[in-house]
């Protein structure tokens, strides 16, 4: 018998430590513009909906979108046919850079957690010194009443949130800083790469962070956007390494992509075995 999921407190939801993610369903696949097109293709807002149900089958109560006309019509709709799910939202791109007060427009949608986009908004700020604006986004959804996430593929921005007393109620920490990649594979070979770049110390170093903040982590980017997913046996390793590594109330949020088998499913009972362990 599979064990059940188990549940993490986030704010005052009990969410499960597997979050379904949004980058199959909208072609986000970090790769190509033709895997990205395959996905938009099969994912129709049915298939969306059947992939939500099938999560919440199998234990997973949390979905995180970013926050476009179509993944919201998506969550209003499944919410409105009797869905469980927490909703979980991020700003698209760099929108709410552009323009902060979206961010209040965005949370009449009714999602029930929201953060800036990792690279689009929070990394952005902290290279540019713009933690100010970067506070600013965070007030607003404060004040719109939802849950306040902080997203970050740069590991010292959660540090300076959590040292300086940030008012969130979670962090998102990517596993992988991809503009870091792109600069350190240019500066040692002295041009571009092609595509993104995944640095296993990058891991380790959010993986540390991860462990000594206080607020609870939605850990994503586990798989490498696809790139360790090879086996069942190399996602086991890569899920087993990421848990070890966090802290009891944080989560996994994963991509999941239902065409070629069950993945909600397999993805959802290797780590409640792996919590079980």
């Amino acid at each position: 018998m599979t064990p059940d999921l188990p549940r993490v407190q986030i704010g005052g939801l009990s969410v499960s430590k597997l979050i379904i993610g949004d980058n199959p369903m909208y072609g986000y696949s970090h790769f190509n513009k033709l895997l990205s097109s395959h996905y938009v293709e099969w994912h129709t807002p049915d298939r969306v909906m059947e992939a939500l149900r099938r999560a919440e089958e199998a234990g997973i109560n949390a979905w995180q979108n970013s926050l476009t006309e179509r993944s919201v019509s998506d969550a209003q709709r499944y919410l409105k046919e009797g869905g469980g799910v927490h909703w979980f939202a991020l700003s698209w791109s760099d929108e709410w850079y552009r323009n902060p007060s979206k961010a209040t427009e965005d949370a009449r949608h009714g999602p029930a957690a929201m953060a800036p986009h990792g690279g689009g908004v929070g990394d952005r700020c902290f290279r540019e010194g713009k933690l100010d604006l970067l506070k600013d986004i965070l007030k607003r959804i404060r004040d719109a009443g939802t849950l306040v996430g902080l997203s970050a593929h740069d590991p010292r921005l959660v540090e300076t949130a959590e040292e300086r007393g940030w008012d969130v109620d979670y962090y998102m920490t990517a596993l992988y800083h991809l503009s870091a990649a792109r600069r350190e594979f240019a500066q040692k070979f002295g041009h571009d790469p092609m595509g993104e770049i995944y640095l296993r110390e990058h891991r380790d170093r959010m993986l540390d962070v991860v462990s000594r903040v206080s607020k609870p982590c939605i850990v994503y980017k586990v798989l490498a956007a696809g790139r360790a997913i090879q086996s069942r046996d190399r996602i086991r390793s890569e899920f087993a390494y990421a848990l070890k590594r966090m802290k009891l109330n944080d989560a996994l949020l994963v991509g999941m992509y239902q065409k070629y088998g069950d993945q909600i499913g397999e993805n959802a009972a290797l780590v409640a075995e792996l919590c079980a362990e």
